[in-house]
């Protein structure tokens, strides 16, 4: 029986509170500790593909995911001169939102209140040990049938556990943002269509994310200094990208860079003490399941820990079944973005495959088209 069991989960995005939904709706006590002062994520938009969608609907949190946003149903790839690369429709793998983070954040964190689950924040996680003992900042310590480690990247849980880590640096970054439409965009209504612009190593995407906001990401390798400069170098981009001038304009002092990361773990968990999202499969964001893959792995840990006598051997089991597709995702993320290391002829021919090759679409929407453990 799980109505008496006890669940202290450390991070309050995205994975976190996902699993803390899904924890909740199946009786468990659950508390989610997120060290700011309030619930918040950075990087300004998200993809939600057909699985994320999937999760939000089996833990009551995708109606206020979408609301408002954008449904994507074509994706552009365009050169430094926009004349257009490669197209792909989403029809056949699925539904695809472009939605704010903020609003995904408090969709989740609203679908684990109304299930139970306390949120606290001002509460840093900072050691737990396999017995399922969590201790915090303050000094304060706590005991539970089961920890998440749901902390970030840069997971203090996670290294104090002692498992083996291997985290990597790739060799891009972004920075992201949001933009006010313009009026004319505005009255052009939802066209559907994302667009990747590609010229060398720095790509621009444009995604509409609500009726009144476009999610901008501009990528650059992290040796680019120029590129990777915040405020935006507009004269830099420009020259790479001169028809998109009037946009890269309006980008105004806004946005941060981030370098993309990656994450694999000799295991997922220790004891009692799982671990997942970024601190456990950091990804970069070229398939952009990052937060669909957290929110899989979420729900996938609560269904496996069911009715289960022994939470180590549950939380094994979980790994074994969900690890081949987090696995293939981080792969096809880190493919889909080498390009942007490699000499523009050798892109283009990557680009023509891509719009043609049924093999390689399959690899790429696979995480989209899977069924993740938990859902109808």
């Amino acid at each position: 029986m799980s109505g008496s069991r006890r669940a202290e989960i450390a991070g309050g995005g995205i994975g976190g509170l996902a699993t803390a939904a899904a924890l909740a709706r199946k009786g468990w006590q659950v508390r989610v500790h997120e060290r700011g002062e309030r619930l918040r994520d950075t990087g300004a938009g998200i993809y939600i593909y057909e699985n994320g969608m999937k999760v939000l609907e089996t833990l009551g949190a995708a109606e206020a995911a979408i609301a408002g946003c954008s449904r994507a149903t074509t994706r552009e790839m365009r050169d430094g001169r926009n004349r257009v690369l490669s197209v792909h429709r989403w029809g056949s793998s699925g539904r695809v939102y472009s939605v704010l983070r903020q609003q995904l954040i408090e969709a989740l964190a609203g679908a684990a209140t109304r299930a139970g689950a306390e949120i606290v924040t001002g509460s840093e996680a900072v050691s737990a040990t396999p017995d399922g003992t969590i201790t915090f900042a303050s000094g304060a310590a706590a005991e539970a049938d089961l920890v998440v480690a749901a902390d970030g990247v840069n997971s203090r849980i996670r290294d104090g556990l002692g498992i083996a880590t291997r985290r990597r640096n790739m060799p891009d970054g972004a920075i992201r943002l949001l933009i006010p439409k313009t009026p004319d965009e505005i009255a052009l209504g939802d066209t559907g269509t994302t667009v990747e612009n590609w010229q060398g190593s720095r790509r621009i995407l444009v995604t509409p994310v609500s009726d009144t906001e476009l999610y901008i990401a501009l990528t650059m390798l992290d040796s680019d200094t120029t590129g990777k400069a915040t405020p935006v170098d507009v004269e830099s981009w420009a020259a790479y990208f001169p028809h998109l001038r009037p946009l890269i304009e309006r980008l105004g002092p806004g946005g941060r860079y981030d370098r993309f990361g990656h994450v694999k773990l000799g295991s997922w968990s220790k004891g009692r003490v799982a671990v997942l999202g970024d601190a456990a499969h950091a990804m970069p964001p070229n398939l952009g399941q990052g937060g669909g893959t957290a929110m899989m792995n979420g729900l996938a840990l609560a269904t496996h820990l069911e009715g289960a006598a022994d939470i180590p051997a549950a939380l094994a089991a979980w790994e074994r079944a969900e690890r081949p597709i987090t696995e293939h995702t981080q792969r096809m993320s880190i493919f889909f973005g080498r390009p942007a290391s490699w000499p523009v002829p050798l892109q283009r021919g990557f680009f023509n495959i891509l719009s043609k090759s049924r093999k390689v679409g399959e690899l790429r929407t696979r995480t989209a088209r899977h069924i993740p453990t938990g859902t109808a």
